[in-house]
């Protein structure tokens, strides 16, 4: 069996879109239903995909707005990126577009493993995203896609292993493409 793979992960968006509520859900598998405001926490997780294990290391950064300075401790020894606003946030729709321009000037490339989340998917009336222009701005991006319910458990295991998938494939260590085969 190969050695655990150490990946840290910086979660990333807006105050409020539910970056604790999605770490936490992935971590723990519950669902904190209180807001208490996030300076930084670290999670540490073991996860197995594709048959690697990985060592995890999840930063849970503090809110962000447009303002924030990006802080250099969220791009060093940073191996891949959870971007999250909520479906429910024109706000956080416009600011986690920010945060990504500024990860890119910080980290001094043109593209980053990315996972863009729509969290808070279950808020179905307060909607205000649709989930095409979370895809496409991820298109726009070369980022993968995922809308999510950290409250409802769906797609939290989704994002963090999607985000594995996305660094592995950086890292030039993609899984094989299925081969298809045809019998003329």
């Amino acid at each position: 069996m190969p050695q655990p793979k150490h990946r840290k992960i910086a979660v990333i968006g807006y105050r409020s879109v539910g970056k604790s509520s999605l770490t936490i859900q992935f971590v723990e598998g519950q669902f904190v239903d209180s807001y208490d405001p996030t300076i930084e926490n670290t999670f540490n997780k073991l996860v197995s995909v594709n048959g690697q294990d990985f060592n995890l290391q999840l930063v849970d950064t503090a809110g962000q707005d447009e303002y924030s300075i990006f802080h250099q401790s969220h791009s060093m020894d940073i191996h891949g990126y959870v971007l999250v606003y909520s479906v429910t946030s024109m706000k956080s729709f416009e600011v986690v577009q920010v945060l990504h321009d500024k990860l890119l000037d910080m980290v001094g490339k043109i593209q980053v493993p990315t996972v863009l989340v729509g969290n808070k998917k279950d808020l179905h009336m307060e909607r205000v995203i649709k989930p095409e222009e979370g895809k496409k701005l991820a298109d726009s991006w070369g980022a993968a896609f995922m809308e999510s319910s950290a409250k409802e458990n769906e797609t939290a295991v989704e994002v963090f292993k999607r985000i594995i998938l996305e660094m592995e494939k950086a890292d030039g260590n993609a899984p094989p493409e299925e081969k298809k085969c045809a019998v003329m």
